[in-house]
């Protein structure tokens, strides 16, 4: 199965960790804490070869300002941010806080991954457009 979609950017590379978290779930399935998921993530886009940074600290500014810093789970090769899940559906919260992690990082995509349901859960996260 492609998880790769002309219409998103960055496609193949959200697509080949969309893979990784498949086959984290395959294994292990739902269930465990999400440090666990993390943990397997973690190993799993090692050995696809993909470079990240885990808990990712990132500054939040407001109007030019630091005003405090918070952590993502994982950096992918410095483009995508991925904030993973293990609820058992995700809700209307969960994306509201992984746009609004894109928004602060100045990031165009990332993805939003819950292990906690039956069926893995994942969507690609877009910054939304300007209403001018």
């Amino acid at each position: 199965m492609s998880y790769v979609s002309d219409k998103y950017p960055e496609s193949q590379l959200t697509g080949k960790i969309i893979g990784c978290a498949m086959e984290v779930h395959r294994t292990l399935g739902n269930g465990f804490q999400e440090v666990i998921y993390q943990r397997a993530l973690a190993i799993e886009m090692t050995h696809q070869k993909l470079s990240f940074s885990r808990e990712h600290e990132m500054e939040i500014f407001y109007k030019g300002i630091p005003i405090g810093r918070r952590r993502v789970d994982f950096f992918v090769e410095e483009k995508i941010m991925v904030e993973i899940k293990a609820v058992i559906k995700l809700e209307d919260v969960h994306l509201a806080q992984a746009i609004n992690y894109l928004e602060v990082y100045g990031l165009p995509i990332g993805l939003l991954i819950n292990f906690g349901s039956r069926s893995l859960e994942f969507k690609r996260v877009m910054k939304p457009k300007s209403k001018l």
